[in-house]
């Protein structure tokens, strides 16, 4: 039996929808005043009794031909209503960017005109599209601006509609008393008024309410009535929601049966009216009750057709700001885990990675919305042919199940049946019954369970991509090297590994989320302060992350690790970790990849480093900058100056610019005839919205991610970026900006990042940068550069000339001391001066 609480996470994105006003079908708001205008008002409200049918396309093109006659006759009042109804339909259809764009026109114009009704309903409306991405706050606030507005003008429907939304979104919020005060007011207007529509929505969203507060039989009593209200009105979309809310009650109960049933239903509902996030929603909620069930085959049968649907609506969301992109990622990424957690279960590894690949490209398009994924994403979700037979034969029962329930319902709204039409009804019980049958029996039936055996087979045989492991493999014993994923899970750690001789190797680490993060943050804390002793938790973290892979690296004779962390481990450094003897630096080279990436690991560099280098580093100079709300000041940082000048003495195919000749103006048009671009200057890269992250130049300009976009880097084989606190911003969310930040440079042409996970030392990093180019100009790759530099903190040997490998491998590093303050010198060897720098892309 499920616990009642943790279902609460059952109605996110999907299960809502907005309310049609059905009184606009009858009641023009429009004054058509000429003939065309006349044309016009028909085909609007042509595009509403369309819309209220579910014909999208129909509707869509009859309210933009209206749209189209309304503007050349400046008709203000016809443009605002049409472009409320195409709202509408790009809404229910998942086209949430084109629905935003035309609620705020429509707003625009509402307010322009005094239209008090239509204002508040696109008030409402923008909060319905806040609320499906997850940014509740707004939702309420938006609403309570739609409430205002109908209360003002006695608008009674729209002030029950509003009443109720926000009630969801507190209940959204687990603010269950808010949220029962507002359900309740809506349904008592609701009731009072005879509205239909939205006594239904009320209905359910207390059921909603007492189903996680444990009452369940009134939950049960609710939702069954809000099903009985939406079949009475046809409202479809609140019969799946008040479905799935059944079935949610249903599992908590422990009635299996009945709760598929109710998922199903919503399903197929869904899938008859093309309401996207709702199919995805039934589907990941079928997926659950088969893994509840351990038909763990079957769950990962539903999940794979879940994530394909959030694949389809994740490509229309790409133009909404960046928090809303989040919000719709962080309500689907439980199904992209749920469904590489059985994958890795099954030991489908490979296909678990690809899973992976998806979920780390829906990050990456939530941050910087210009990601290109690669071969392994492009596609999105495959399916083996048992796996798509079993969902042809449940496409089937929908089919049969539709038909049945409408004409059922049909009859059951009709009065005075005549005696051949009772008779019909009876038949059609007794089909809807074996249907239902059909259903329960679904999992188990013979033609089912063959396709299983067959699944089996075929995942075992990794067939689907082959191929390209087969090419993957070929780059990684070229390379030395291994491909490592970890996936952080509620209950233990999947580590992922894919070495030149092996398919895809899985190893289960027992450790929950909660105790790996209060490690990571232990570490983290740690690393940033060179008083503290790192040891300890960079052991344990080894003992979880990496002791599982000894002998596979062993056995793969393996120097390189390609690392695609997950989640908050993107904000630990993997060459930190600890063995109980040494650090992983002095073992291994490490460079971090973006799904992006995972193509052009073996691109191979220019053979000569040519350096553009601009440092801000005078301490008199100030510059500004916004990080978030707050506004910083930054000042130059000394060291700066003498890491770039000690560039241009060591490399000499070096050009630097030093603060007010470090502009962009300068340094633009010069990037992309230089092969290593080399900022020593102060940067942030902060989670959300990129516009907000920026490189400091030394005239005070200061580019942001999105200004990257436009720059020209196809030359450039590596970015680096030795500044302050590069690819951080805050150990507050999953560390995608870190990604982004890798990513958006490699969009951009460029092959690899070098860049920093917290605030360095000046000091450190002169040291560290000066013997990472030296190692570069004597033709070792990026990664061994960085190994090199690392080592030389390691053993506290900051010379600088040269460094080269002794009989043994070992390393020897010839030159003259750096002078450096004794409060750094001391300590170079703690992982706060050396382990800051992670490279980000192609490491040769």
């Amino acid at each position: 039996m499920l616990n009642l609480k943790a279902l609460t996470v059952a109605v996110i994105i999907g299960v809502l929808a907005p309310i049609l006003p059905m009184n606009l079908l009858s009641e023009s708001p429009v004054i058509a005043q000429t003939p065309d205008e006349q044309k016009a008002e028909q085909l609007r409200i042509e595009g509403f009794k369309q819309l209220s049918i579910y014909q999208y396309q129909a509707a869509i093109e009859s309210l933009q031909a209206a749209l189209k006659i309304y503007q050349e006759t400046g008709n203000f009042s016809g443009q605002a209503w049409s472009l409320y109804g195409l709202g509408w339909a790009y809404d229910d259809t998942g086209q949430l960017q084109k629905a935003i764009e035309s609620y705020q026109a429509s707003l625009f114009l509402a307010k322009e005109i005094e239209d008090h009704r239509l204002e508040a309903f696109n008030f409402n409306l923008i909060g319905y599209v806040y609320l499906q991405l997850g940014q509740i706050e707004k939702a309420i606030e938006l609403n309570q601006e739609a409430l205002t507005l109908a209360r003002r003008n006695n608008f009674y429907w729209e002030e029950a509609l509003f009443l109720a939304d926000i009630g969801m979104a507190y209940f959204r919020l687990e603010k269950y008393v808010e949220a029962m005060r507002f359900s309740q007011q809506a349904l008592a207007i609701a009731q009072k008024h005879d509205f239909k529509q939205i006594e239904a929505y009320a209905l359910s969203d207390l059921g909603n309410i007492f189903r996680v507060l444990g009452s369940t039989t009134q939950a049960l009593e609710l939702y069954k009535k809000s099903i009985i209200v939406s079949k009475k009105i046809r409202n479809r979309y609140w019969e799946v929601n008040a479905l799935i809310g059944l079935g949610c009650t249903y599992q908590a109960l422990g009635s299996d049966q009945e709760a598929l049933a109710s998922y199903q239903q919503a399903f197929f509902i869904a899938k008859e009216i093309d309401y996207l996030s709702g199919e995805g929603q039934a589907l990941s909620l079928i997926g659950d009750w088969f893994t509840q069930q351990k038909q763990s085959r079957l769950a990962v049968t539903f999940y794979k057709q879940a994530v394909q649907v959030y694949e389809s609506i994740r490509v229309n969301i790409q133009e909404l700001p960046i928090e809303q992109q989040r919000s719709y990622t962080n309500n689907v990424a439980h199904t992209y885990r749920n469904l590489a957690d059985l994958l890795l279960k099954e030991n489908r590894v490979l296909e678990a990675q690809r899973v992976l690949d998806l979920l780390k490209v829906q990050e990456l398009e939530d941050y910087l919305k210009n990601v290109r994924g690669n071969a392994n994403t492009a596609g999105g979700i495959e399916f083996y042919q048992p796996e798509a037979e079993i969902l042809a034969r449940y496409n089937e029962l929908q089919k049969n199940a539709i038909e049945v329930g409408e004409e059922l319902t049909q009859l059951q709204q009709k009065q005075n049946l005549t005696p051949s039409e009772e008779q019909r009804l009876s038949q059609l019980y007794n089909l809807q019954e074996e249907i239902n049958k059909d259903f329960n029996n679904f999992a188990r039936s013979p033609e089912v369970r063959e396709l299983i055996e067959k699944l089996s087979f075929d995942a075992r045989e990794q067939t689907l991509s082959l191929g390209a492991l087969d090419g993957l493999r070929d780059k990684l014993g070229d390379l030395d090297a291994v491909l490592f994923y970890p996936l952080i899970l509620e209950d233990r750690l999947e580590l992922v590994i894919t070495t030149p001789n092996s398919p895809p190797l899985r190893r289960t680490v027992e450790v929950s989320r909660e105790e790996l993060y209060r490690t990571i943050v232990r570490f983290r804390l740690a690393l940033q302060d060179p008083t503290i002793d790192a040891v300890a938790p960079a052991q344990k973290l080894y003992k979880w992350l990496f002791e599982p892979l000894e002998d596979d690296l062993k056995a793969a004779n393996a120097e390189v690790i390609i690392y695609a962390p997950d989640g908050v481990l993107r904000y630990i450094p993997l060459m930190a970790l600890h063995d109980g003897k040494r650090w992983l630096a002095e073992r291994f080279r490490v460079n971090n990849i973006t799904a992006a990436s995972l193509e052009e690991i073996d691109t191979q560099p220019q053979p000569e480093p040519k350096i553009l280098a601009g440092a801000f580093a005078s301490e008199s100079l100030i510059r500004s900058a916004k990080i978030g709300q707050r506004d910083v000041q930054f000042a130059g940082l000394p060291f700066a100056g003498i890491e770039v000048a000690a560039l241009q003495n060591t490399l000499t195919n070096t050009t630097a610019y030093v603060d007010e000749a470090f502009t962009l103006e300068a340094m633009k048009p010069k990037m992309n005839g230089y092969n290593i671009l080399h900022f020593a200057t102060h940067a942030a890269f902060v989670p959300g919205d990129p516009s907000e992250s920026f490189i400091v130049f030394g005239e005070g300009e200061n580019p942001t991610l999105r200004d990257v976009e436009n720059w020209s880097l196809s030359n450039v084989d590596l970015v680096v970026l030795s500044a302050c606190e590069t690819g951080l911003g805050g150990f507050d969310n999953n560390g995608e900006q870190i990604l982004g930040l890798g990513y958006q440079f490699q969009n951009q042409g460029a092959r690899a990042v070098l860049a920093s996970l917290w605030k360095v030392s000046d000091g450190g990093t002169q040291v560290l940068m000066n013997v990472f180019y030296n190692a570069l100009q004597q033709g070792y790759s990026k990664t061994e550069a960085l190994q090199i530099a690392q080592q030389s903190l390691i053993t506290k040997n900051t010379s600088t000339v040269f460094s080269q490998k002794s009989p043994d491998g070992t390393m020897v590093f010839v030159s003259s001391e750096i002078e450096l303050p004794a409060n750094i010198r001391n300590h170079l060897d703690h992982p706060y001066y050396w382990a800051s720098f992670i490279l980000i892309g192609n490491g040769l």
